[in-house]
């Protein structure tokens, strides 16, 4: 089966317009800095510090701007943050916990809810799904071959939209796994 992109997806948040607002200023506007793999996806010029109950970082805004706020950090990160993160695909934000203060030049604010270590996924347009075989919602396991640290890396979920552009998406966890630096190629495997 052909093989796609694995990208690495390091910390990052999505904010909403109220909270783009209270961090840097009413009206404020995101400033592209690099567009990623995902059409109109960018990754922005401003960054906020995450402050949490043990520790504190860094983490770059991703736009354009959505509903609802969610900071996606790797489970490490989380531990030496001092807050807990469910594993989640984004956007899927009910139940989860907050607890990290989000700190930016004009103001800061603390969030009740949307810390998430994102799934695994593999992003796909219906022609690609068609392709492989797969649905949105399916759980797949994929093969990354890298020299010193191959891997499987089972429960994936399909995403699937004409939105999309075929990539896989990791966390640096999961990539430091693998040793995978920058990005890597996958494949569908079955059991």
């Amino acid at each position: 089966m052909d093989k796609f992109l694995v990208e690495v997806s390091a910390r990052h948040v999505h904010l909403n317009q109220e909270d783009l607002d209270v961090l840097f200023g009413q009206g404020y506007e995101l400033h592209p800095k690099k567009y990623l793999s995902q059409p109109d996806m960018y990754a922005s010029e401003e960054k906020v510090v995450l402050k949490g109950p043990k520790g504190e970082m860094k983490a770059t805004i991703l736009g354009p701007l959505r509903n609802k706020t969610q900071v996606e950090i790797s489970l490490t990160e989380a531990r030496t943050l001092g807050v807990k993160a469910m594993v989640r695909e984004s956007g899927d934000l009910e139940g989860t916990l907050g607890g990290l203060t989000l700190v930016g030049p004009a103001g800061e604010k603390t969030i009740e809810s949307g810390v998430i270590a994102a799934k695994r996924h593999v992003h796909m347009t219906p022609e690609d799904a068609n392709t492989y075989g797969v649905s949105n919602g399916d759980i797949v396991a994929v093969k990354i071959e890298t020299a010193d640290r191959p891997v499987v890396f089972a429960n994936t979920v399909i995403r699937v939209s004409d939105k999309f552009k075929l990539a896989m998406h990791i966390d640096t966890d999961e990539a430091n796994a693998a040793a995978i630096s920058g990005t890597a190629e996958g494949e569908i495997v079955k059991f």
